[in-house]
């Protein structure tokens, strides 16, 4: 009898910890919440916390496995999505911090420069920026520099990868004022400047319900990528990141569903994972500095 009581009990609990769990854990969920198409999704496994952020970079590190593949799938449904009217400038944004966006951003970088595309990954996050650990590059200049003073061209802050295709412009030196900055007209004239230099420009932002500064990019972008953690964003938060979104008139061309599980999987898979492929990736940073 207290054996059945037990279970009993284990299964209200399970029930109602479900019930009461509103992170969104589906494409369904995803479209229900914010009326946007899942372009991709992100599988949860885990790795190892204390390497490099490098290996987070699956489509440089690990070229042909699971990983690398679906990035290039949601590079392809980005391009779908933007068939009538062709991306120049690509934001990636989040509704709340450490949803993956800087990952995504990376990966995304690298795929299209795999694709034949000539990119610049720009860190827009001058609050937080990350993109200059995930390549492993110093931050001494980059978009700070340039929203100083002209003097400063785009090769002179355009960091050089492992992907011949792909340069990265950290953001420099962090100032006091983000939003001041990211909402002048010189910025404007500085993703034009990055857009006439490459043929993609993927722009990592801030999250959207922590600052105003991605709600700012969004509108001088010409698409937005929007990245939802299945494991913690809530719809409430969702649903307001898609909401100042909507109230900047972004154009939003869909969301990466991110560390979704594995009973969660959908039509395309992304296996974020740094143990895979240990003698490919142990090679890869070992080569580093010859390549840059």
């Amino acid at each position: 009898l207290a054996a059945l009581v037990g279970l009993l009990l284990a299964l209200g609990i399970a029930f109602t910890v479900e019930y009461l769990d509103d992170t969104l854990k589906s494409s369904e969920d995803v479209e229900a919440t914010t009326g946007l198409a899942t372009l991709g999704t992100v599988i949860k496994m885990k790795g190892d916390a204390g390497r490099s952020e490098i290996y987070r970079l699956a489509t440089l590190l690990y070229p042909r496995g699971p990983a690398a593949e679906a990035y290039r799938t949601l590079r392809t449904n980005l391009e779908f999505a933007a068939v009538d009217e062709p991306v120049r400038t690509l934001l990636v944004t989040s509704s709340i911090p450490g949803e993956g966006k800087t990952t995504t951003s990376g990966n995304l970088a690298v795929a299209f420069a795999q694709a034949g595309r000539r990119v610049i990954l720009l860190d827009a996050d001058l609050r937080k920026p990350g993109i200059h650990r995930l390549f492993d590059l110093p931050n001494v200049s980059g978009l700070t520099s340039l929203l100083r003073t002209d003097e400063v061209a785009i090769d002179d802050v355009a960091q050089a990868t492992e992907e011949e295709r792909l340069r990265v412009v950290t953001t420099g030196p962090l100032p006091p004022n983000p939003a001041e900055l990211l909402g002048s007209q010189r910025m404007r004239t500085i993703l034009e400047r990055l857009a006439a230099s490459a043929d993609l420009v993927i722009v990592d932002s801030p999250p959207l319900q922590a600052v105003t500064d991605a709600a700012i990019l969004s509108a001088v972008t010409d698409g937005t990528l929007l990245v939802i953690d299945a494991g913690r964003t809530r719809r409430v938060a969702a649903g307001h990141g898609r909401e100042a979104l909507a109230k900047a008139d972004a154009r939003v061309l869909g969301a990466a569903l991110n560390r979704i599980s594995q009973r969660g999987r959908n039509d395309y898979v992304y296996y974020e994972y740094y143990g895979a492929h240990k003698g490919e990736a142990a090679a890869k940073p070992a080569a580093r500095g010859a390549a840059v």
